[in-house]
């Protein structure tokens, strides 16, 4: 799948006001400065369309994007939106806050009609972290679909990497009847996101199936 157009759409401070849309949304969530916005940049193959920053935390609200791509089926282009969700974990900021924040995430993830999959994000420099273990088993008892993004593969060794992704999947597979897809990406090299954008593709074509039976 090729993206033709990617542009910002609005910023929502709450779930309650995020615009009524009917193309299907693709949620990127993850650890605070998991690198969110540069994989969104790298799979738009644009520099700041999400903007970065090296201060965890700095996305504190749901930040909407419109992109047009090639559609599976010959001659015709996809709508979709890319959603990027504040990071949970280490953000350096009030419990009042950070208690709004978690409010606001899960009202957008169990609540949103059109959210057709969550990708989670995780560092893959590290081993399998608690918060992230149990943030993906909440979206398994939500029911919700979700797919793992491994991020920054290019700042550690590629041995380090392998066994890091390894042990976040053996650690699922104790917990969840089943395992999820997961890819392994770097936003730098590139790496990775062809298979992102594929994914988003195979979910698209399902997302219009369904409206059509509909």
């Amino acid at each position: 799948m090729k993206i033709v157009k990617a542009s910002y759409l609005i910023s929502s401070p709450s779930f309650d006001q995020c615009p009524a849309l009917k193309a299907p949304e693709y949620a990127f969530i993850g650890r605070s400065n998991v690198g969110k916005s540069s994989i969104i940049n790298a799979l738009c193959l644009q520099k700041n369309l999400a903007k970065t920053s090296g201060t965890p935390g700095k996305t504190q609200l749901i930040n909407h994007f419109e992109i047009i791509s090639n559609s599976v089926a010959k001659g015709k282009q996809d709508k979709w939106y890319i959603v990027d969700l504040p990071g949970y974990g280490f953000a350096k900021v009030s419990q009042s806050s950070r208690r709004r924040w978690e409010q606001m995430i899960e009202n957008y993830l169990r609540k949103r009609p059109n959210l057709n999959m969550v990708f989670v994000l995780i560092d893959s420099r590290h081993s399998p972290q608690k918060i992230d273990i149990e943030f993906v088993e909440q979206l398994f008892q939500w029911q919700i679909p979700y797919t793992l993004i491994f991020t920054k593969s290019d700042k550690e060794k590629p041995g380090v990497v392998k066994r890091n992704v390894e042990a976040f999947f053996e650690t699922l597979k104790t917990l969840l009847p089943y395992l999820p897809e997961g890819f392994v990406t770097s936003a730098e090299k590139k790496l990775g996101t062809e298979e992102v954008l594929n994914c988003i593709a195979r979910y698209n074509l399902l997302y219009n199936e369904d409206k059509a039976k509909n």
